[in-house]
């Protein structure tokens, strides 16, 4: 047996091995990245859903980004108020007061109020909305045709398809977007938790072709602003629209509306 072979082979092994492993003590010294100790702080405040709602990729891009002060200590819109103070405190600073903000679908032409062209078979998905026919079996090219998407992404479950069009459970809505961004008729818009009176429509057609769609849907007609002593409401493109600052929740609006599409909530 060559026992020089074997121990010239030994000795090789171990010096390669040595080097690697002064290289790589080195070379994490060398690349070392310094995280400060707050961001770890802040992520540990946060939520942790990931959801993206703030415009980060998921609590750690958030956590980086308060830490380096290109983010509010209050721009986690799941953790709303509570998480704002605490990551306020970690960040030595005084958190702005929050407003609640929750989802709303502004459509309310289920199967009872709305018009159908024809009976819809295939895949239910918004995205596909410009390759069906007529974009979607309803009349109606501005409202929800209940295809689901919106649900499908909710990672809280406040998003449901009811009879045809989609609902929003607005205890459960976190606000974090994604219903908005998967819907390809910007029908889910952001609105004030406290919010009374809600316009439940996106119906730009002139008042006769809005009737022959949906039963309850805008026409434009007016009444509403005419009636609002605040002057929370306008139309524009025969769609009522209330101003939310300016609202003072008198429901006059909603009284005075004949179509009855400004619902209250």
């Amino acid at each position: 047996m060559n026992y020089i072979g074997i121990l010239t082979a030994v000795a090789v092994v171990a010096a390669v091995g040595l080097f690697i492993g002064i290289f790589l003590g080195i070379a994490s010294v060398a690349f070392q990245i310094n995280t400060d100790e707050r961001e770890e702080k802040v992520l540990a405040a946060l939520p942790g859903n990931n959801c993206g709602g703030c415009g980060y990729p998921g609590c750690s891009g958030l956590a980086a980004a308060i830490v380096k002060g290109d983010a509010p200590v209050n721009a986690c819109p799941v953790g709303g108020e509570t998480v704002a103070k605490a990551v306020g405190t970690i960040m030595g600073v005084e958190a702005d007061a929050t407003k609640r903000m929750v989802a709303f679908v502004k459509c309310r032409g289920d199967c009872e109020h709305t018009h159908m062209d024809y009976n819809y078979t295939g895949l239910y998905d918004c995205q596909m909305l410009n390759f069906v026919p007529n974009q979607g079996p309803k009349s109606c090219n501005y409202g929800c045709q209940g295809f689901g998407s919106c649900e499908r992404v909710c990672p809280f479950d406040a998003i449901h398809v009811v009879d045809g069009v989609a609902v929003v459970d607005k205890e459960k809505c976190k606000a974090c977007g994604k219903c908005l961004a998967v819907c390809p008729r910007a029908l889910i818009e952001m609105v004030p938790y406290n919010a009374k009176y809600l316009v439940a429509c996106s119906s730009k057609e002139k008042g006769p072709a809005t009737m022959q769609s949906c039963t309850i849907g805008c026409i434009g007609c007016g009444l509403c602003k005419k009636n609002c002593e605040a002057s929370a409401v306008t139309v524009d493109n025969f769609l009522a629209i209330i101003d939310y600052d300016k609202c003072v929740s008198c429901g006059v609006c909603a009284e005075k509306c004949p179509k009855k599409c400004i619902v209250e909530k």
